[in-house]
């Protein structure tokens, strides 16, 4: 997985990757940062992000979410790409600095299933409120599926893979590309980006894009050699270019 070694000198690793297999150099690389005791931020399939058999010493990758980020993968809770996901602040910590300027989030990405969390040792601070349609304003379902919500965003204390060192970490189940449509699902990573990392959270912090954002509707391309054609190069996500794959989805009208 191209980039990892960047991890060296980092300050803080975000992460959506799902259920990847690396090598033993690779997660080695992962082991340090982790050991070292910094914060992670996790984004929806990072609760899955790796599989396989891969350990460094006796932590098993394949474990990551549930050890690291406090979850692994369960379920889609809400009807997957039919019902979507309303961020519901939890009240004991509307106060908290991450939720800073955060009042409205939205995704079309459904509701995951979140059964292992630890909530005595964590701290939620959105749940995932089960919509009838993929629509921002569509009204929450009814019945037992949003009777009690599932936590949604949260943070907690990791123990390193080396059994001693601990460190903090931020994830939420929302992180499909459409997801950051929301300007204050933007605005709450930024702000756990700085809490983790020791820096001031603004009242409300600065969540625009950097440059023109038009993300393609999640799912999975069967076409075979699809991205070979495309043949993308680093260089055509430069700023000001806008490369954008929105074939064979575009966000759904619905």
């Amino acid at each position: 997985m191209a980039g990892v070694e960047e991890l060296k000198d980092a300050d803080l690793m975000i992460i959506g990757t799902r259920f990847r297999e690396l090598s033993d150099e690779h997660y080695a690389i992962f082991a340090d940062f982790l050991n070292a005791g910094k914060p992670v931020i996790g984004f929806r399939t990072a609760t899955h992000a790796f599989t396989g058999k891969g350990k460094t010493g006796d932590f098993a990758w394949s474990q990551f979410g549930i050890k690291i980020l406090g979850e692994k993968w369960v379920s889609h809770h809400g009807r997957h790409k039919v019902e979507g996901a309303r961020g519901v602040i939890e009240e004991k910590n509307k106060d908290h600095e991450v939720l800073n300027g955060v009042t409205d989030v939205f995704g079309p990405s459904d509701v995951y299933g979140v059964r292992n969390l630890d909530e005595n040792d964590a701290t939620v601070l959105l749940r995932g409120q089960v919509t009838k349609t993929l629509a921002p304003a569509s009204a929450a379902v009814e019945g037992k599926k949003n009777d009690p919500m599932q936590a949604l965003a949260w943070l907690r204390e990791y123990t390193a893979p080396n059994g001693t060192t601990t460190g903090k970490a931020f994830c939420t189940t929302m992180g499909a590309s459409t997801d950051f449509l929301s300007e204050d699902l933007r605005r709450i990573v930024v702000n756990a980006s700085l809490h983790l990392t020791g820096q001031k959270v603004p009242e409300k912090a600065d969540a625009t894009p950097v440059d023109k954002f038009t993300p393609s509707f999640y799912g999975f391309i069967r076409e075979k050699d699809f991205f070979k054609k495309l043949n993308l190069q680093a260089s055509d996500f430069a700023l000001g270019k806008n490369r954008t794959t929105m074939e064979p989805w575009s966000y759904p009208e619905k």
